[in-house]
């Protein structure tokens, strides 16, 4: 076959036209890959996040990076925003202003399947068992009944019976609300203050279920004003204060985490320390 003359013109120009920036194009065509690469292992990321509420800034220009399979604290005091950060996270309020991605894409309410979230007061039915709760959420979702004996071990509410869920104790109702959030099968698990109010023994059981799902493959959004709970649980932190994200980074030393908190917020009254 012959070849053209005027194509090898047409490449000889385009190279003379090329080779001055190669070093250029090589230098942003290698930094977009890594853009691309680091985006993908972040499971959640967020750009300049913001909310306001009647003028005042609750969430102010929040940029989150939270690894894939891992556990990531949001520590702060009361009034500090992580509860408006996180619906935000969840689609339960509308960001001011900023991005959210997941999974290295812009967020959509579509993720929301694969987000699972315990906001607050856990969303039960107090007049049916813990496995009427979830039947009426699996109806919906079209979730199997072994999926639903399936989160009911999980949470450890398998032996739970007729008792209804209105008779549970508050680590009880902690534990369905997680079951419920677990159902979809979620990549995401969102947790605001999940363990205030509960006894001694219900906060090592949340513990111990907190730190085995990233071995699932769920990576664990969890936000508390108690530093030894996140201490020991979570592998990255991120600090706010007045709404603004003033640290984020792993976990510091055992030990470390209250001299950095106390650094990061100002003095102990201020931190609102645990």
């Amino acid at each position: 076959m012959r070849s053209n003359p005027q194509y090898h013109g047409y490449q000889n120009i385009l190279q003379k036209a090329v080779y001055p920036y190669k070093n250029f194009i090589f230098t942003l065509y290698n930094n977009l890959v890594k853009e691309v690469i680091v985006m993908y292992e972040m499971i959640l990321k967020t750009e300049n996040l913001s909310k306001a509420f009647r003028g005042r800034e609750a969430v102010r220009s929040v940029s989150l990076e939270v690894p894939e399979a891992c556990v990531y604290g949001i520590l702060g005091p009361n009034g500090a925003g992580k509860s408006t950060l996180l619906k935000m996270l969840t689609g339960i309020m509308r960001p001011a202003g900023g991005k959210i991605y997941f999974q290295g894409k812009e967020w959509t309410r579509k993720n929301l399947s694969d987000i699972g979230a315990l906001i607050e007061t856990p969303p039960v039915y107090e007049n049916l068992t813990a496995r009427e709760n979830l039947e009426v959420r699996a109806v919906l979702l079209g979730i199997s009944e072994r999926k639903m004996e399936e989160v009911l071990f999980t949470v450890g509410l398998s032996d739970t019976g007729k008792k209804r869920a209105g008779e549970f104790s508050l680590g009880m109702k902690q534990r369905l609300g997680i079951a419920i959030a677990l159902l979809n099968e979620p990549k995401l698990l969102v947790l605001d203050e999940p363990v205030n109010g509960l006894d001694p023994v219900a906060i090592r059981e949340f513990r111990e279920m907190i730190c085995r799902f990233p071995q699932e493959g769920i990576t664990v959004v969890v936000s508390s004003h108690i530093l030894s709970e996140i201490e020991q649980t979570a592998d990255y932190i991120g600090i706010l204060s007045e709404g603004v994200l003033r640290y984020q980074g792993e976990m510091p030393p055992a030990g470390h985490l209250e001299e950095l908190f106390i650094q990061t917020i100002g003095n102990k009254k201020e931190a609102g320390i645990c």
